[in-house]
């Protein structure tokens, strides 16, 4: 699977898991350098997963919270643990 946004690729992997309609792929096939942390709001900080959200910041366009990993998931979301989530610009094929 691929994830891409306006045709640069984030991050390809075949190790994805699925999960709630989301495709997580591994840390290690991400393109970290284009990911930034962004603030977390209150919603964020009272998810039981410990959501971070990322900007993704590709040739100067940032597509905001567009990325997001989970620190600490509970046990029903463990297999996503450290692994990537995309949504909104980026497209998931």
């Amino acid at each position: 699977m691929r994830a891409a946004i306006h045709g640069r690729t984030i991050a390809e992997s075949q190790d994805i898991v699925e999960c709630k309609g989301y495709q997580y792929f591994p840390r290690s096939a991400v393109r970290l350098d284009w990911l930034e942390k962004a603030e977390k709001t209150p919603d964020d900080r009272a998810c039981p997963h410990g959501v971070q959200f990322y900007d993704v910041v590709v040739d100067g366009t940032r597509h905001p919270r567009a990325a997001w990993s989970y620190e600490a998931p509970r046990p029903e979301m463990k297999d996503v643990g450290g692994r990537f989530g995309f949504w909104q610009d980026v497209e998931v094929s």
